[in-house]
């Protein structure tokens, strides 16, 4: 059963677990962020089932070059000759689970907590991640004392790339200084995970802890085998109720972390002004918006850029870093809806300073390389989201001073060319890329093979390039005439060239993609909802209208939209398997909850935001919600969902857009 309740410091969700349904707690994760792209996770039941999970990934060159740190802790407990080991494991040889032993209950606010009843005392573990520093709290409160008992934590080391996997062959290294036990690994030269407490002694005793079984990597066709490595254990005896902190950071060996001076209640009183600050905005007396707030902080993080602190937004959890197209559909809802416009700003600037050939990075490299500019849209996205800007915050000194310049240099070379053979075609629509490439957000491509080729004119792209020509337009109006009228006539030609290429009046419906050599693609696909739901929308009411129903007949799905109808034979419903197999099912049938944004956008504009559409776009919403709080990752929402049903998550388990499209659609139907 899950509730979710007020405190006057925070909002919590807590879930009452049910031990004999063991697998849908190691299906249910839980995830905890800092400003520097670090993150803790791990599924409800206590177990690893992802390489992803521990209980601290810090990043050495924020936000990128993430490093699996602190893997996690196995806790015991000894009285009167019995040994109790609360949580779970899972290893090549099969589940270690003790039902008796599992958590009775989970919570999610500012930590994760973990509560466990044992008869002669209660157990909660408490999981913080501190705002600003690579740095966790482990947070042991025992209560209802019984009993004298002895407690032993064992800290658990991966110290490795989080993308990699550990075995017995590396070399670890543990070491007595001031500020705790120093654990180095061969694998990851130059950083140290620091292990520290005054409260529990410490026992040397160096241990390899073998084939540890990630399950959920299995799932996905890749290694899924690892092993541990532990420089010994903390003990203590416990009589009386006592509160016992393990502090564990990460940092570079030039720099280790002060976590001796550290204090919890400091630390705590830190979160919960974090989770004020996030939920600011928010109305506390509604009963998603705190929830909706406090997801979409999450994904807003810190890039170092020419040696200063730039704000970006992570693309999803646990393996994305910031993509520009990613970040510019999710920016609307992650700051400009919860009124987070410096932020928002500074966002922008970070990728306008980027600019190279009139376009936008799509991404930075994980390890903090150069950035990568092979995407059609993401620039398109980039100009949209500084109109919005402009639109939120009526900041037009920041726009026309930091943003105008590369929005009109992604215009002027958008329209002459640049990289992929993006340009403007002679009918003033944008064409680009070629066979081999994959330019548009359905870029699924493994072993040379494109498995949704859209090269030429792709539908969202034209859409979102005749919104483009419109707001400038618009926003040369009554400041310079003759730059008004030149993206007026650009505009209106586009508009005639939109409808006469994509509009396919016998199926009712917009085709997805015009190819080099004028080859129809009429897919069914949600990319056409963009026509419809840009402020400036190329179609006529009734062509609006009818992409409307097409899309919600044939596409909408309760956690989003299908990337391709179930009529045509490319149809994949379920995203599994290796690889291969997975993308080729990625936008070839998977339900895409970001989508879900721009359809009720689209939905409630073509039926004029009556209170009886809002309504309907409630209930269409409405399961997103309950996934928000109930399954996949508690208090976030995944990246993708199987076509078919059941429709379980999959993909990263927190996405920015799905959270920030879903919070805008929420908020378009509220407010």
């Amino acid at each position: 059963m899950l509730m979710s309740k007020n405190s006057l410091s925070r909002r919590s969700l807590s879930l009452t677990l049910e031990s004999s349904r063991i697998d849908k707690l190691l299906e249910t994760e839980w995830l905890l962020t800092n400003s520097r792209g670090g993150f803790a996770s791990g599924t409800i039941a206590g177990c690893n089932t992802r390489r992803y999970h521990g209980l601290l990934i810090g990043s050495l060159d924020p936000p990128a070059n993430r490093i699996a740190a602190l893997a996690n802790c196995h806790e015991a407990i000894k009285i009167g000759g019995r040994l109790l080991e609360p949580g779970c494991f899972e290893f090549e040889g099969g589940l270690r689970a003790d039902a008796a032993q599992l958590p009775a209950r989970f919570s999610r606010d500012i930590g994760a907590h973990f509560d466990y009843e044992f008869g002669f005392a209660k157990l909660t573990k408490s999981i913080y991640l501190l705002p600003d520093s690579d740095i966790a709290a482990i947070v042991y409160e025992f209560s209802d004392i019984d009993a004298e008992f002895d407690f032993f934590v064992r800290p658990l080391a991966a110290m490795r790339d989080f993308h990699s996997l550990q075995n017995s062959d590396s070399e670890f290294l543990s070491l007595w200084n001031d500020y705790g036990i120093t654990v180095r690994s061969r694998s990851t030269p130059g950083c140290e995970l620091v292990l520290y407490t005054d409260q529990m002694s410490f026992a040397q005793d160096r241990q390899w802890w073998y084939n540890f079984l990630y399950r959920k990597d299995r799932q996905r066709g890749q290694d899924y085998i690892e092993d541990l490595w532990s420089p010994g254990f903390f003990r203590c005896s416990v009589d009386l109720p006592v509160r016992l902190v393990l502090w564990a950071g990460l940092s570079r060996q030039d720099a280790p972390p002060d976590v001796q001076d550290l204090d919890i209640d400091i630390v705590l009183d830190s979160l919960i002004l974090k989770e004020k600050e996030l939920t600011r905005a928010a109305k506390h007396d509604d009963k998603y918006s705190g929830i909706l707030y406090s997801a979409a902080g999450e994904f807003v993080v810190e890039r170092q850029i020419s040696h200063r602190p730039c704000t970006t937004i992570l693309a999803g959890y646990p393996w994305f870093l910031d993509w520009g197209r990613d970040t510019f559909i999710a920016l609307p809802g992650l700051l400009l809806c919860t009124k987070r416009l410096n932020e928002a700003a500074d966002v922008l600037k970070t990728f306008a300073g980027a600019v190279n050939e009139g376009m936008i990075p799509n991404r930075f490299d994980d390890y903090g390389f150069e950035p990568h500019y092979n995407s059609i849209d993401a620039s398109l996205w980039f100009v949209h989201a500084a109109f919005e800007y402009l639109r939120k915050s009526c900041d037009a000194a920041t726009f026309s001073v930091d943003l105008l310049p590369a929005v009109r240099w992604v215009t002027e070379s958008y329209r002459t060319g640049t990289r992929f053979g993006i340009r403007e075609d002679s009918d003033g629509l944008i064409t680009g890329g070629s066979a081999d490439t994959q330019l548009t957000w359905m870029d699924a491509k493994y072993g040379g093979v494109v498995f949704t080729p859209r090269h030429g004119k792709a539908v969202e792209v034209n859409a979102l390039w005749y919104n483009q020509l419109c707001n400038l337009a618009d926003y040369y109006m009554g400041r310079n005439e003759d730059l008004e009228n030149r993206y007026k006539q650009l505009a209106q030609k586009v508009k005639q060239s939109f409808v006469r290429v994509f509009w396919n009046e016998e199926k009712g419906y917009l085709n997805d993609c015009i190819g080099p050599d004028g080859t129809v693609d009429d897919s069914l696909r949600p990319n056409q909802i963009y026509a419809v739901s840009l402020p400036f929308s190329p179609l006529a009411d009734r062509q609006q209208k009818r992409v409307v129903e097409v899309v919600k007949n044939e596409l909408l799905t309760p956690f989003g939209l299908r990337s391709l109808n179930k009529g045509d034979e490319r149809f994949v419903g379920r995203y599994e398997g290796d690889q291969r197999q997975r993308d080729s099912a990625y936008h070839n049938g998977t339900a895409w909850p970001y989508l879900i944004g721009p359809f009720i956008e689209a939905y409630l504009r073509v039926n004029s935001f009556s209170k009886p559409s809002r309504r309907k776009a409630m209930r269409y919403l409405r399961p997103l919600l309950k996934h928000l709080t109930c399954d996949g990752c508690i208090q976030s929402i995944s990246e993708i969902f199987d076509g078919d049903q059941p429709q379980r998550p999959r993909g990263c388990f927190a996405q920015a857009w799905s959270v920030a499209e879903v919070l805008r659609a929420y908020l378009l139907i509220t407010h």
